[in-house]
């Protein structure tokens, strides 16, 4: 593998390598104002959830790697301890890649990417308009990672007041990601739309004890055929299959077939997999094959 040792790489280089691997990234558009109230609208990938009681979102803004200078959103945080982060949907990223150009402190990019503000309610800065969901933040604290080019600031916000669209919320007061549309950020250039097929539903209990892949009969482990995801299926059910589920498995005539046909055991692990691409309904008869 590819060995990349961080004090022997440019900083450049060592920030594609982490973004390009640690991807996709939600995107914080965040709001801010300066002392005087003037706004300030830019996004950062360098963002995520880390509490939900009480509710406190991170972001980072790094010094920038040429000149090591800061952003206009450090100083406005550290000025007013306020600060407005909104989702990024698809209807609105090409609009949130203009506010990403370093404009002078004066010029507001609200204006400049034809984004409309909303007054927030507990904070100073503005949301967006067009977005989804806008989150009003009151700045815990800000951490200092370093004072060299690429060095982030972590700014630890807690939300005191959330503005979600109604029409992304189901009938069970959840969100619908297909209906939110949101954007993610990737390496360079990159981006990702998480909506429509680019969404998969994965059920796994984390209360429920389940088998494991040492449990997995020895052929089902070291199976040609079967791969990672496949196994993971397997290895996350609760109990191993009974004996009447596996004698009413052999019994069916497509195995049946397939036990007396040549390569047996790979034919066997083929029919499992074409069975796992529907988890939901055939997840039980998969299972109940494999331990034959």
């Amino acid at each position: 593998m590819l060995r990349i040792v961080p004090e022997e790489t440019k900083t450049k280089d060592l920030h594609q390598f982490l973004v390009g691997s640690i991807a996709p990234r939600p995107i914080a558009f965040v709001s801010t104002v300066d002392e005087e109230g003037n706004p300030n609208l830019a996004p950062y990938s360098f963002f995520n959830a880390f509490s939900s009681n009480p509710p406190i979102l991170v972001f980072s803004s790094n010094r920038r790697v040429l000149n090591n200078t800061t952003k206009d959103t450090l100083s406005n945080v550290m000025n007013t301890k306020e600060v407005v982060i909104n989702v990024v949907n698809h209807d609105i990223v090409r609009q949130m890649a203009v506010t990403s150009v370093e404009f002078p402190s004066n010029i507001n990019e609200f204006e400049k990417a034809g984004l409309n503000t909303i007054p927030s309610e507990k904070v100073r800065p503005f949301r967006v308009k067009e977005s989804p969901v806008q989150m009003e933040c009151k700045v815990k604290e800000i951490i200092t990672l370093g004072d060299h080019g690429g060095a982030g600031h972590l700014i630890l916000c807690e939300v005191v007041l959330m503005h979600i669209a109604e029409h992304v919320v189901d009938e069970n007061n959840r969100i619908n990601p297909h209906k939110l549309d949101l954007m993610g950020r990737l390496g360079r250039a990159y981006y990702v739309r998480a909506s429509g097929d680019a969404i998969q539903t994965i059920v796994q209990s984390v209360t429920e004890i389940t088998i494991g892949f040492d449990k997995l009969p020895a052929k089902i482990q070291t199976s040609t055929v079967l791969r990672g995801n496949e196994l993971g299926m397997l290895a996350g059910i609760k109990t191993i299959p009974s004996q009447e589920a596996i004698e009413t498995a052999k019994s069916d005539p497509s195995v049946k077939k397939l036990i007396a046909g040549a390569n047996h055991t790979e034919a066997i692990h083929t029919y499992i997999a074409e069975l796992l691409k529907d988890p939901k309904n055939n997840l039980e008869k998969a299972a109940a094959i494999a331990w034959i």
